[in-house]
């Protein structure tokens, strides 16, 4: 089992790629055949849609996929966490061997994906909620593990506070 008996991946298993669809290693091993491994690609992320046939949302996940990536021979260019975003509009590229980052496609995909859902989820309940202050008190009703990410990404989408006490470390 892992970390603490709850079926929690650790951080140092995410940045290994542990954390990865399977036919991203046989894509690997398939490019390390071929000698194409360590060939440099440019990774383009745009989201094809937005639930709910909305026209925005707001990115967040940024931040954590500046920590996966960090230490390998990437380039990363990418709008800022809390910017607006249209379907199929490119928000980040990545750029280097693809060797590089292959078994961290799913976790990148994933952070930019979960973050950016509650980003944006927070801002349209912001925005429809006017002036009144408007907390994130969703901490009972998720996984422990992703509590604190879930709070800074509603903070990111523009709520006013969190009731999770963690979330006054950051």
């Amino acid at each position: 089992m892992h970390q603490d008996d709850f079926y929690i991946i650790s951080g140092s298993e995410i940045k290994e790629g542990k954390v990865t669809d399977i036919y991203f290693l046989r894509t690997l091993e398939v490019l390390k055949a071929k000698g194409l491994a360590d060939k440099r690609v440019v990774m383009e992320v745009a989201a094809r849609s937005i639930p709910n046939k909305a026209r925005w949302g707001i990115l967040a996940g940024v931040e954590e996929v500046a920590k996966l990536l960090e230490g390998k021979d990437v380039d990363v260019y990418s709008l800022p966490d809390g910017s607006i975003f249209r379907p199929w509009t490119p928000v980040m590229r990545i750029e280097g061997p693809y060797s590089e980052f292959c078994t961290l496609e799913t976790s990148i995909l994933g952070f930019l994906s979960s973050l950016s859902g509650v980003a944006t989820a927070a801002a349209r309940v912001k925005m429809a909620a006017g002036d009144k202050p408007v907390f994130n008190f969703g901490i009972r009703r998720q996984h422990p593990a992703v509590s604190l990410a879930f709070e800074k990404a509603s903070l990111i989408g523009g709520l006013d506070g969190s009731s999770g006490i963690l979330i006054e470390e950051l």
